[in-house]
């Protein structure tokens, strides 16, 4: 059976096409445009027709005449048929049943939904505009912030080193990791009590954790546990959530473990601001180097920060008693975590007087802010330090610093702290505000990222599939032969000199069409230049749908 070839090179006054029924071939006659169908393309619609397409119900109730014809092509391909009462004489069904076909994935006037809401489908007003200078930076997060979760990731699973002598398992914990250095120089914590700290892993839920290890510390009753259960139902966030607590003899002593949330990357306001610079080895070492003082409104962005877990502690009967630069995590840029609440009860219980406690806080809490204006962790020449202060800052920090450190006959409460803040914490909270909403900003760029994903998926599982090339299910016609043409529409698509064109944008604009079912057409060239469709986005999605299904 021989099928004709008609080329566009030809001029034609008429249209021609040619279409495969069994063993004739029809002809028809118009004066409309020429169009110009290649020899695959004709048996690649013979074959949908044949395979993919399934007469509804309601044709039933058409007369058997009607029923014993081949539907026309063009009804199966486009919708309609324009030379339909013109001399085709293939069946055309009723408009009734075209719409009730065509339309019954996308009516907008269905009684139900498959889904509640539409927001699996694209929204516009969420998408960035296309790049134009083909760059990416429009469509995903800033590579700040990308590059700061990565370096938290890596931080958060990287493998700990072998030569640790650390247990393989302690309690519900393992794959320990050194947070502190472990040689004889390092801090003491709580007095006489050596501690140091592990990052751990949980066997029962596989998230990872800070373990505060006190060394050589014998318990003298199980109800000591009892003091922390305070801190474990509370949530605060600049305060460093505490887990749970329990002793081991896993390090081969008697040691009591505290269980923290662990924050990757985080640093300890005195190795971020209170330690010495070196001296350069050019400068005289009789000379210290100048030190650049803290802005002031990150000073007040941190008294606003303590004062306000200082308050829900307070308020709740507790004291923290390890108000120092050693015990408070800065996270980001100047998000602070009071560390360690809850190790002192445990270590030393004194539930009677934790009034005088309390005061102590803010003793501690006035002289860390005095460290931290004069950028020096002895303040022992409190005169030298005050005129420190006195040239850097304003008379309200100064004024909030005298009333947390001088001695007062009644009880001080931290409340009263908020009257020398003032305005500035209205201030804090516009900067949290913006804060959250530029991140929100970046987090609508990836927002699309996971739907794209599951498209690109079926893309990888309907194409390129030659161990079936002989079943008609995933053979490359019909529909899936759209679908091919589409993939090589997005992606191999070249210029006027026959570069490949590799554009973020133009591949981004034509998934998110196609996945909203766009009723914009767009034409599909073949590979050999010989045959093409001209279809709309909303069918190829019908046509990826009936392949994928």
């Amino acid at each position: 059976m021989t099928v004709w070839r008609i080329r566009r090179l030809i001029p034609l006054t008429h249209y021609e096409q040619l279409v495969l029924n069994d063993s004739r071939i029809f002809k028809r006659y118009s004066n409309s445009k020429p169009y110009c169908y290649s020899r695959f393309s004709i048996k690649a619609h013979t074959r949908q027709a044949s395979h993919s397409y399934a007469r509804p119900k309601s044709y039933e109730s058409v007369d058997s005449t009607q029923q014993g014809q081949r539907q026309c092509r063009n009804v199966l391909i486009y919708g309609n048929c324009k030379y339909e009462g013109k001399g085709c004489t293939f069946y055309h069904p009723p408009a009734s049943y075209q719409a009730q076909e065509y339309d019954q994935f996308y009516s907008q006037s269905q009684p139900t939904a498959l889904f509640p809401l539409n927001h699996h489908l694209y929204n516009k007003s969420t998408a960035p505009y296309p790049d134009l200078s083909g760059t990416h930076h429009g469509f995903f997060v800033s590579d700040d912030i990308r590059e700061d979760l990565h370096r938290r990731s890596e931080n958060l699973w990287s493998i700990p080193p072998q030569s640790t002598g650390l247990p393989d398992e302690v309690h519900n914990y393992h794959s320990l990791a050194p947070l502190e250095p472990t040689g004889p120089d390092r801090r003491k914590y709580f007095g006489h009590w050596a501690t140091s700290c592990y990052r751990a892993t949980s066997t029962l839920d596989g998230a990872v954790y800070a373990l505060r290890r006190i060394e050589n510390f014998r318990l003298i009753h199980e109800s000591a546990f009892s003091a922390i259960e305070p801190w474990r139902t509370l949530s605060h966030p600049n305060i460093v959530r505490i887990r749970e607590a329990f002793t081991t003899r896993a390090f081969n002593d008697s040691s009591l473990v505290v269980t923290y949330d662990y924050h990757p990357l985080a640093t300890t306001l005195f190795d971020t601001f209170l330690i010495p610079k070196p001296v350069p080895p050019y400068q005289s070492r009789g000379l210290a180097p100048a030190v650049e003082p803290i802005p002031e409104e990150t000073i007040w962005s941190f008294v606003i920060q303590i004062s306000n877990a200082m308050k829900a502690v307070h308020d709740r009967g507790l004291a923290f008693r390890v108000m120092d630069a050693t015990k408070i995590l800065l996270t980001g840029k100047s998000r602070l975590r009071i560390n360690c609440c809850g190790l002192a009860d445990l270590v030393n219980p004194d539930i009677h007087d934790v009034a005088s406690h309390q005061q102590e806080d803010m003793i501690s809490f006035g002289r860390l802010i005095l460290s931290l204006c004069s950028r020096s962790a002895d303040i022992s020449n409190y005169a030298k330090i005050r005129d420190i202060v006195s040239r850097s800052y304003s008379t309200d920090l100064q004024n909030a610093i005298m009333f947390l450190i001088s001695p007062h006959g009644s009880q001080k409460i931290i409340g009263k702290l908020f009257d020398f803040i003032g305005s500035r914490l209205l201030l804090e909270m516009d900067a949290v505000q913006l804060r959250a909403d530029a991140l929100e900003s970046q987090l609508a760029r990836e927002l699309e990222n996971g739907r794209l994903v599951r498209l690109l998926s079926k893309f990888g599982f309907i194409n390129e599939r030659p161990e079936f090339a002989r079943d008609y299910r995933w053979s490359e016609t019909g529909d899936k032969y759209i679908v091919k043409l589409f993939r090589d529409h997005v992606f191999h698509g070249v210029d006027e000199n026959g570069r490949p064109v590799v554009s973020l944008s133009h591949v981004l604009t034509n998934l998110n069409k196609l996945d909203a079912g766009s009723e914009e057409k767009l034409m599909l060239i073949s590979r050999d230049d010989q045959s093409c469709l001209v279809v709309s986005y909303r069918e190829i999605k019908r046509c990826v749908e009936s392949a994928f299904r």
